[in-house]
């Protein structure tokens, strides 16, 4: 029986090999006459936005499947969050004072690897931007845990580079950021987001639109560091204007800690009596 992977055609790859090796003649080097495929030129015309688009939801979803990865365990937030062995450094007293939330991502991160390994079904696998700061730190507890853990990286118009924590064969990059939002949220079992800046607000704010309208189940969703999330966003405010209904703002927990994070996790689906004391609104 023939592999599933195989056919009678000859391979594309084989192909770009021998088109290496054809004549150098002034048909030859026309931009025309090289393999539609294997012609970045081509494949980053206007008209071709549609098959980018389908091949950035294609590559990470087939790669991650062959590694194995069934559901994720998502976390948000800012790059600018130090290590606090380095919050001597932080631009801002209070970036300084957020890096208590590395931490708690890290460790975080670490328990949720810890019990991904112990299923042993790529289940809850950790995702983050695979950029510095909480994202770092997420990626790190996994390593801590000697788990594996996806980065999705964007490319930006500063120098950048995943952090050294991503697992090799899960950091994927980006042009698209629709297409990124989408790779975070398919296989979402769980969302913590951590203190961060316009790209964290922007990424808390479409998921919930996604689960109020019911566009997403609804998961876990955890606010890391109620302070810092009730001093920029006045949710009562939101829901005594009508804007949001007070239904609404249940769709989230304020958690502090990772501890506090897991025992929110493990309860999410207790009637609210019986939530009592875990940590919330």
């Amino acid at each position: 029986m023939m592999d599933d992977h195989r056919h009678r055609f000859r391979d594309a790859h084989q192909d770009i090999e021998t088109a290496k090796g054809i004549p150098d003649t002034p048909q030859t080097r026309s931009p025309s006459y090289a393999l539609a495929f294997a012609d970045p030129e081509f494949l980053c015309r206007e008209e071709l936005r549609p098959v980018r688009l389908q091949l950035e939801l294609l590559k990470p979803e087939m790669l991650m499947a062959e590694y194995g990865i069934k559901s994720t365990v998502v976390l948000f937030g800012g790059a600018r969050i130090p290590d606090p062995v380095k919050k001597d450094k932080a631009r801002t007293k209070t970036l300084a004072d957020l890096s208590t939330f590395y931490d708690e991502a890290r460790k975080f991160a670490k328990i949720i690897t810890e019990r991904s390994m112990a299923e042993g079904k790529g289940e809850n696998v950790i995702v983050t931007g695979g950029g510095p700061g909480v994202m770092e730190a997420g990626n790190r507890g996994a390593e801590d845990a000697g788990g594996v853990s996806i980065g999705l990286n964007i490319v930006l118009p500063h120098e950048q580079a995943p952090n050294s924590y991503v697992t090799p064969e899960l950091a994927f990059n980006f042009h698209y950021f629709a297409i990124r939002k989408m790779h975070f949220l398919m296989r979402a079992s769980a969302i913590a987001v951590f203190p961060g800046g316009f790209g964290t607000l922007d990424e808390l704010f479409e998921t919930l639109t996604l689960i109020q309208t019911g566009r997403m189940e609804r998961v876990p969703f955890l606010l890391f560091g109620r302070k810092f999330w009730e001093t920029i966003i006045n949710w009562d405010a939101l829901s005594k204007a009508g804007t949001i209904s007070a239904d609404d703002i249940d769709l989230f927990r304020f958690v502090d800690t990772a501890d506090e994070a897991m025992e929110c996790m493990d309860n999410w689906h207790l009637p609210a009596t019986k939530r009592d004391g875990i940590p919330g609104r």
